[in-house]
């Protein structure tokens, strides 16, 4: 199969497998022939208007329609954004103001709400769209203008100045990574996936686009089960998954409340994570309770797809131990570059920098944002190559595997010593009773601080944290929290969790 746009996939899967069920969650399904049929029909509703290589806002809850409408979108060729129904109105305020879609994609339970943001842009309901006549003859002559250097979707992240950042990815990015996905996990048309993350995060790419290529079905999994954990392992057996690709607060939560081994889900092969750091210890039940099943720790950025390093886990990692990030992905290239833009080598910190077929173009409406980031390879002046600087601190063990060791920005020099406040996490995570954890450094007060769940007495903590880590490393601060903030993401809070400390 020649796959030069995404649509590719749907066109081909929805003649092999036409009645099969492509994405479903607990009040809805569709089956490839009614995804394909639903998106092409939103995509001559968008031709009629005129709309080509244009931003289109999709305003929709998280459920199998809501992929119709990113397809419809591609079909049409133009490309799309996510835009989360439970986000604040102010932030879609922000993303609308850089966007400026020429249309805002909606159903009906939420076209109000959209006119209290599409400012000029058109509200397009899906539901009226749907009436809209095929003719396939016009959407051929569409794709036959588009290539895979096209513009397949914007999609949105936090940007340090509160202004968020829109991440910009070709068609080619997400079929490298697809690929990928696909051929180094041996996905095929058996998988059933489980999805957890949201549609407008870049970690929902797997499971989309892996379903659309292999043909197989993916469960939108209800978002409140997370907070029952055996009934969410029930809910995987249920639906026989066999597949997950998690962040790990999600597999953290069920291991914490002691799930695993309540519920046998035989089904489940492959569990995949990323996001943030997956603890070892954490990791480690999941393992016990899942011995046959492939584990594999995945790292990258929105600005390179998703992914670019990633870690099978085939051996023993000790609960104090850092889980490696691992290798390059094929179509990616990473290496590693002091703060004198020179190659670093022999297990010394620096920065991890992404080049390859997954890289974005940039952000959207933001060149200033975009050449500091995306520049040209210092180590290469012969000729235009785009590296993105990740901002991530590194390092190789002496196995040649990848290490995270924390963000340039988590970087802070404390009593003299330059820490990664990443390194106390891991120490801390490893802890008997340290259940999450997380490291804010307060500048004002010249002090770290270790906000922690679990039942750990704060004198034990300190006792067992002086046998892992230097003096100046153990935090000045320790809060204890009931539960930790976790963003719409479902990572770790760590703006909540710093304005704490403002308070």
């Amino acid at each position: 199969m020649r796959t030069i746009l995404v649509t590719d996939y749907l066109e081909h899967t929805a003649e092999v497998f036409p009645t099969k069920t492509a994405f479903a969650d607990e009040k809805s399904c569709l089956s490839f022939g009614e995804l394909r049929d639903e998106a092409r029909r939103l995509a001559m509703g968008l031709v009629k208007r005129n709309f080509f290589k244009k931003p289109i806002a999709v305003f929709m809850e998280k459920e199998p329609r809501c992929v119709a409408a990113f397809l419809g979108v591609a079909y049409s060729g133009n490309f799309y954004t996510p835009i989360d129904t439970k986000m604040p109105l102010e932030r879609i305020k922000k993303i609308m103001e850089i966007l400026s879609p020429v249309a805002v994609l909606t159903d009906q339970a939420h076209t109000e709400t959209a006119m209290a943001f599409a400012g000029e842009s058109e509200i397009l309901v899906y539901q009226n769209m749907q009436a809209t006549d095929i003719h396939k003859e016009v959407l051929d002559k569409i794709t036959a203008q588009l290539t895979d250097s096209d513009v397949l979707y914007v999609l949105f992240t936090s940007g340090s100045t509160g202004v968020p950042k829109g991440v910009v990815v070709p068609h080619r990015g997400v079929i490298a990574f697809t690929e990928w996905v696909s051929n180094e996990f041996s996905v095929d048309e058996k998988a059933v996936i489980g999805n957890q993350t949201p549609f407008y995060f870049s970690m929902s790419v797997l499971d989309i686009f892996q379903t659309l290529r292999n043909g197989c079905t993916a469960y939108i999994i209800p978002h409140g089960l997370f907070s029952f954990p055996i009934k969410l392992l029930e809910h995987l057996a249920q639906k026989e998954i066999n597949m997950l690709y998690w962040v790990p607060s999600a597999l953290c939560i069920v291991a914490n409340l002691k799930a695993l081994g309540h519920v046998n889900v035989p089904s489940l092969k492959k569990i995949l994570f990323a996001g943030e750091v997956m603890p070892s210890k954490q990791l480690n039940m999941w393992k016990n309770a899942f011995p046959e099943c492939l584990f594999a720790n995945l790292f990258g950025p929105t600005e390179v797809t998703d992914i670019c390093t990633f870690f099978k886990v085939d051996r023993q990692i000790d609960d104090d131990e850092s889980l490696p990030i691992g290798k390059p992905c094929t179509n990616s290239g990473v290496f590693v570059l002091d703060e004198n833009d020179r190659f670093v080598q022999d297990g010394a910190i620096g920065e991890l920098c992404v080049y390859g077929a997954t890289l974005a173009y940039g952000y959207y409406n933001n060149s200033e944002k975009t050449e500091m980031v995306f520049t040209q390879n210092p180590l290469n002046q012969n000729y235009p190559e785009i590296i993105y600087r990740t901002g991530d601190l590194v390092r190789y063990n002496d196995k040649g595997e990848l290490l995270y060791v924390g963000r340039k920005d988590f970087q802070v020099k404390h009593m003299g010593h330059r820490i990664e406040l990443g390194e106390i996490e891991t120490a801390s995570a490893s802890l008997p009773g340290v259940e999450r954890c997380c490291c804010i450094y307060d500048e004002q007060q010249g002090k770290i601080v270790l906000f922690y769940t679990g039942e750990i007495e704060e004198s034990v903590m300190i006792q067992q944290l002086r046998s892992l880590l230097p003096t100046y490393m153990i935090p000045n601060r320790k809060i204890h929290l009931s539960e930790m903030p976790l963003n719409l993401n479902g990572k770790i809070d760590r703006v909540k969790l710093r304005g704490r400390l403002l308070k």
